[in-house]
């Protein structure tokens, strides 16, 4: 990898984490720079040894006293999920030194069994940080830069443009290529794939049959930013809507999706009660469903999907990033009316259109219209976001703003 480091949002909530906390675990996708975080913040503090090689993986698991004894803390142990043997055993060191804050930071590629296995062993005591792919913010340099609706001002935010939408949404936003433009990304995410399905889905599941898992994950794809229909997933695939459900769990495990609830609300209207999936990165899912080039997925039938996700998505890893958890969802109700996110504040909710075209108009307000009569007094200003250059009102208490003011 080059040398080369993005600052993320993170650091500061892991560094107070690290001075409040006996043990931190960092969980998140394979190469969303969790080791590479960690050794730039704590580098001087924390030796680092991953859990990966099989011989270091042994001598964890034979004589886990022995091992922790021979790395005493301070220390990192990267990739946990490989001895979770350890965990008891850090517990018994963590209690001996009554509490001391910053002994043990652990981190993992999955979500699922680590963190049964961490609430079981360290509850109390540690605390979960999740580190997805680059954000927008990280990925222009304002790693700290708030959202529109918590600084109360959007004018003059389109200055801020520095990257091409389409062209990074396709290239998505990992670290590893983002920092090495010259690579060849298909490749890289070919590869990414690959080594997805053989190491992370086969440690989570003992799955016989990965190409048919691999169809499932392009078929997901397929209906990104859209409402799930496990039956009719399951018919395309030509699996049990039971398996669906236990993969979709697998992906949410291994940080390649995520799902967002729908809002409820005491307001007379029957609402959707699936939720939407989303994948973290978009680079990832246009690979996924054949996409090579901007005019394609720009003006394709998966443009306004795209868009859609590279928007919930920045939403979703600028809040994890915070150390928070995302209080994202969407609302539809049976007859049709759709906003595409809700933020739930502590002032009220906040909601969010998201439109492909540059061109904001006035009509793109009606369903945030229509979520504000509904919702009275809990809604809040809404935006309708755009990849374009504008900030534009288009009615009472709705603004369109460009996605470099997001």
């Amino acid at each position: 990898m080059v040398d080369k480091y993005i600052q993320r949002s993170l650091e500061p909530v892991l560094i107070k984490a690290a001075n409040q906390f006996p043990a931190m675990v960092l969980v998140g996708p394979r190469q969303s720079g969790k080791t590479t975080l960690l050794k730039h913040i704590f580098r001087d503090n924390y030796p680092l040894l991953s859990l990966e090689p099989p011989d270091v993986r042994l001598a964890a698991q034979t004589d886990p006293r022995g091992f922790l004894n021979l790395y005493p803390p301070p220390t990192v142990f990267d990739e946990i999920q490989y001895a979770p043997e350890l965990l008891p055993y850090i517990k018994e060191k963590i209690d001996a030194a009554r509490g001391r804050a910053g002994q043990y930071i652990l981190t993992g590629s999955q979500n699922l069994l680590l963190m049964q296995q961490v609430t079981e062993s360290l509850a109390g005591r540690a605390a979960v940080l999740k580190l997805m792919p680059l954000s927008r913010r990280e990925l222009t340099g304002v790693p700290a830069k708030t959202l529109p609706w918590e600084n109360g001002s959007t004018a003059s935010l389109h200055a801020q443009i520095s990257i091409k939408i389409w062209e990074q949404a396709l290239r998505g936003f990992y670290p590893e290529p983002t920092v090495a433009p010259e690579r060849d990304i298909r490749l890289w995410q070919a590869s990414y794939i690959q080594t997805y399905l053989e190491r992370d889905v086969r440690n989570l599941r003992n799955l016989g049959n990965l190409t048919q898992f691999q169809v499932f994950l392009r078929a997901l794809a397929a209906r990104s930013a859209q409402i799930l229909n496990l039956s009719e997933l399951a018919r395309d695939v030509g699996i049990a809507v039971n398996t669906v459900k236990d993969w979709i769990s697998i992906l949410e495990a291994s940080f390649q999706i995520f799902l967002l609830r729908p809002y409820y609300a005491n307001i007379g209207k029957r609402l959707i009660k699936s939720p939407k999936v989303y994948f973290v990165d978009t680079g990832l899912l246009s690979y996924l469903v054949g996409l090579r080039d901007v005019e394609h997925a720009s003006a394709g039938p998966m443009g306004g999907a795209i868009f859609e996700n590279l928007v919930v998505s920045d939403l979703f890893k600028t809040y994890l990033h915070r150390g928070e958890e995302p209080p994202l969802y969407y609302w539809r109700t049976v007859a049709g009316a759709e906003v595409d996110v809700v933020v739930e504040t502590q002032a009220g909710l906040i909601p969010i259109e998201i439109k492909k075209s540059e061109t904001p108009r006035p009509e793109m307000a009606k369903e945030l219209l229509g979520f504000q009569r509904d919702l009275k007094k809990k809604a809040l200003s809404g935006f309708v976001i755009h990849p374009g250059t504008v900030t534009l009102p288009l009615g009472q208490g709705v603004t369109a703003l460009p996605l470099a003011a997001l």
